[in-house]
């Protein structure tokens, strides 16, 4: 079943003389299996917005439902929509906190009142999902590597075995190759497991690689909601609000007006090499037939 955001909006310091309006009037469609990517400059009302996902905030107005219930009714279980709908947050060092790694990622479970062996079956599992390498179950969480942490902090979540994982800005400070192996493994578990994703991030490249679908947030309003193609078409606009299109993006329509016949609506690497090798072909064979 879908996430449905009819209408939500929340303010900070409601009827106080510091008021801020985080998010405004947002009704959105999250349906199963999508992997979605969610994008905004600082302060746009990214992270305020999944935190309504699982019910850490309550909306001000407006109503969430997870399943086809309300999730701020009265009688809705917080704690169940919490084990469907999982959060891992930007720092990983605040969803990790016992002795072991192993020990770490049985905490979920455990407080789902399961049976040991369940528990240790999902956390192992888990771990396995995320890469880790057994050598690493029984040590500190603290002493691992950032990457190593952020596959923790996953592998904690999925242990619960969520239908949602939502995880805001999962590569924050990891050096390319760690960033690649983080992005690579979600998408992995996301066609493994058929897992609702959704992606919060800085990086247009990363987001364009991976998503199906992009939500461009501004001053706590979607600005747009398409398939990456559509929303980078848009790439002017998203400079205004101190976003851009990927990289390579921009160095295709530069290919283009230089006279080179080539698409300027390309939006990763993969898209490019074939466009390219493509434009070649297309020039031998033209030049053949003279």
């Amino acid at each position: 079943m879908p996430i449905i955001l009819d209408k939500v909006s929340h303010i900070y310091g409601k009827d106080t003389a510091m008021a801020v309006r985080a998010l405004d009037n947002i009704s959105l469609v999250i349906p199963d299996g999508q992997f979605i990517g969610l994008i905004g400059h600082t302060g746009s009302g990214k992270s305020t917005l999944v935190q309504h996902l699982n019910g850490l905030m309550k909306a001000t107005s407006g109503n969430i439902y997870f399943n086809g219930e309300d999730i701020d009714a009265e009688d809705f279980d917080k704690k169940k929509l919490r084990s469907k709908v999982g959060l891992v947050f930007q720092y990983p060092e605040h969803q990790l906190f016992e002795t072991d790694v192993f020990a770490d990622v049985c905490f979920g479970p455990k407080n789902l009142g399961l049976s040991k062996k369940e528990i240790e079956l999902r956390a192992y599992e888990a771990l396995k999902l995320v890469g880790l390498e057994d050598d690493y179950f029984y040590q500190s969480p603290f002493d691992l590597s950032g990457g190593q942490k952020r596959r923790v902090a996953i592998a904690g979540v999925l242990a619960m075995k969520p239908e949602v994982l939502i995880l805001d800005e999962p590569t924050a400070g990891l050096d390319p190759k760690g960033r690649d192996e983080i992005l690579d493994q979600i998408s992995k578990l996301k066609r493994e497991t058929g897992i609702t994703v959704l992606l919060v991030s800085h990086s247009m490249d990363d987001v364009a690689k991976y998503v199906d679908r992009i939500i461009v947030m501004n001053k706590g309003s979607v600005m747009y909601d398409d398939v990456p193609r559509e929303v980078f078409r848009h790439y002017q606009e998203l400079e205004e609000i101190g976003l851009a299109a990927p990289q390579v993006t921009y160095i295709m329509k530069d290919l283009r007006d230089r006279g080179y016949s080539v698409s300027d609506e390309i939006t990763t690497i993969e898209e490019a090499r074939e466009e390219i090798k493509s434009y070649f072909t297309r020039l031998v064979a033209v030049r053949k037939e003279r």
